[in-house]
């Protein structure tokens, strides 16, 4: 089995989902951020998740997809937070209609999420529903928490830790325990899936902080440095707040009160500051210390060896990805 034949089959059932028709103002929307792309791989994990257990796969497609309607709706609300101009590229929904609409259209999308989960088998139901809640509850709690963080200065690495657990990654958790749930494995099993994805999670999300500031412009996809533009409460950032002395810590203050400057120069300043403290190294090792956690937790899973490897491959390049 090849991953492209789950990316194929998902392509297939979002194209045939019909999220509404009247008002347009209210749907149009929807169907405008689901066409926008992404790495679909919360979706994807659902189905790796279920094809692990059975041969039937595609009865997970439908609620594999409704947990990347609640993602995009996610999505759609974060930018109106952030009064963010684009998304992949293309006008943000709130710039192409406006904020009122997006905030109605993403309420919608929620509902959606909840109806694509409903194709369940009705004695998993209820456990696929209250996970669901709970991790969605989660979401916006590691937001809350993210935006609380835009005005603190002393942010532990434990506390963004927890913030981007909650924000991104017990979702895919929950993504790849779904897909155990809907193929039939057990408790301990799917207990297994989500730590899993929740510690390939907290990697990803850490690997994001370091390629914003170390990535390849050209594979990177975004602007290199944007995080430090904004004074981003990051991984990177945080760790230097709480490691630099003396002139280090001066200059590295400097930069973060300054209204006015020229935003090459701060980036440059800035991964300078980070690279006399080491802090890429540490980054790293952090990223991996999460990634051999993720895999540890794949090893108790018990299923084919042919069907895990496909999901192990799939981690590995979220490991070792450079976009």
């Amino acid at each position: 089995m090849s991953p492209a034949v789950f990316i194929d089959a998902l392509q297939d059932e979002l194209q045939s989902i019909k999220y509404g028709q009247s008002p347009p103002e209210l749907y149009d929307p929807i169907q405008y951020i689901m066409n926008l792309g992404g790495k679909r791989m919360r979706p994807l994990l659902t189905l790796m998740g279920a094809y692990l257990f059975t041969d039937d796969w595609q009865k997970a497609i439908r609620p594999a997809l409704g947990v990347e309607v609640f993602h995009n709706f996610t999505l759609m609300h974060d930018d109106i937070m952030d009064q963010a101009p684009l998304r992949r590229g293309q006008p943000t929904v709130h710039e192409k209609w406006n904020g009122n609409v997006a905030i109605l259209s993403g309420d919608v999308m929620l509902v959606n999420a909840y109806q694509l989960l409903l194709n369940v088998e009705a004695d998993k139901l209820a456990p696929v529903l209250a996970r669901f809640s709970r991790t969605a509850a989660e979401v916006c709690e590691g937001q809350q928490m993210d935006m609380n963080f835009e005005t603190r200065w002393d942010v532990s690495e434990a506390e963004y830790i927890d913030m981007i657990r909650l924000k991104t990654s017990v979702l895919l958790g929950y993504a790849l325990e779904l897909g155990g749930l809907i193929g039939g494995a057990d408790e301990e099993i799917t207990r297994h899936l989500y730590e899993g994805g929740m510690n390939i999670g907290i990697g990803f999300q850490l690997k994001d902080d370091l390629l914003d500031v170390y990535g390849d412009p050209a594979k990177f996809g975004k602007q290199v440095g944007g995080d430090i533009i904004a004074n981003k409460k990051t991984f990177l950032l945080i760790e230097a707040l709480a490691q630099a002395k003396g002139s280090i810590r001066d200059e590295l203050t400097d930069w973060l009160t300054r209204t006015e400057f020229d935003k090459p120069e701060k980036v440059r300043a800035v991964t300078a500051i980070y690279d006399q403290l080491g802090i890429r190294q540490l980054t790293e090792a952090r990223i991996n210390e999460y990634f051999v956690r993720g895999f540890a937790n794949f090893d108790q899973v018990n299923a084919d060896a042919n069907r895990k490897t496909l999901l192990i491959q799939f981690a590995r390049q979220l490991v070792e990805r450079e976009s």
